[in-house]
């Protein structure tokens, strides 16, 4: 029962984040954090275990969605390329904060995180995109309907808010796509579908870089991945489908509730 609960973790987990450009770790995490208090299989996870088998299961969901996004044609590889230029040395740093960490210090930063990130969903549709840089990278997007689209960004900001992204997923296990796709839809301007896929694209090339080191540490529980790998795998290819048909503001305001939740829960969690 306890492998078929940590499945359905990987599946959700998948799901909503292939779905919203996420990579599903804020899923995972606080997931395996919480449970450990009722299932006898994760009884004493340490917050490095959690964010290191996070971070190897968001390979899975990365490539799987990443695979679904390119066949639509919606990953734009080459800012997925310089965004990973940043968040590689970013997630490498994040690991190196996150080792060692206390655990109950840990759910109170985490939990405290969350709850901002559930913040950002809510003000992102009320905050209108920068217009492109003229003196900085320019793309263009024809999307669904045929429309052009312009977006760019500047290549100095990209990297500094990539390297954040990078480190916020090494030390969380988050994947990072939390912050990088409001950053991408605000600030440069990107169409939401194709910040999603490109996020997912810069998450599976950070996941590899950040989970090779907790590997390296002892980080991973190669008995937790085995069971959420396959959930995450098919996630990410059902999220990048529904990805494609669905508006997501309805799960983006259930998630947001749900992050509240969870981010309160943890606080408690590591208070008491």
């Amino acid at each position: 029962m306890e492998w078929i609960i940590l499945m359905v973790i990987g599946l959700i987990a998948g799901t909503l984040g292939s779905l919203m450009g996420l990579g599903g770790g804020i899923i995972v995490v606080p997931a395996l954090m919480i449970l450990s208090s009722y299932l006898a299989i994760l009884a004493g996870i340490t917050p490095q275990v959690a964010v290191g088998t996070s971070l190897l299961i968001m390979i899975f969901t990365g490539l799987s969605s990443t695979l679904t996004y390119l066949k639509q044609k919606t990953v734009d590889l080459r800012s997925g390329m310089l965004f990973f230029c940043g968040s590689g040395p970013g997630a490498l740093l994040g690991v190196y904060l996150n080792n060692g960490i206390d655990a109950r210090l840990f759910l109170i930063i985490f939990g405290s995180f969350i709850i901002f990130i559930s913040f950002v969903l809510i003000i992102r549709k009320k905050l209108k995109p920068i217009k492109p840089s003229k003196h900085g990278i320019t793309r263009e997007y024809i999307n669904v309907n045929g429309d052009k689209i312009e977006y760019g960004y500047h290549p100095l900001l990209a990297l500094s808010i990539a390297f954040f992204v990078g480190m916020c997923s090494g030390l969380f296990g988050i994947g990072g796509g939390s912050i990088m796709v409001p950053a991408m839809i605000l600030i440069f301007g990107f169409p939401p579908h194709r910040a999603v896929a490109t996020s997912m694209f810069m998450i599976f090339l950070s996941a590899i870089l950040s989970s090779m080191t907790h590997i390296s540490l002892g980080n991973v529980d190669w008995l937790y991945a085995l069971a959420l790998v396959p959930g995450a795998w098919v996630g990410g290819i059902l999220g990048a489908k529904i990805n494609q048909r669905l508006e997501s503001d309805t799960v983006v305001n259930l998630l947001r509730l749900f992050l509240i939740l969870i981010g309160i829960r943890l606080i408690y969690q590591g208070l008491f």
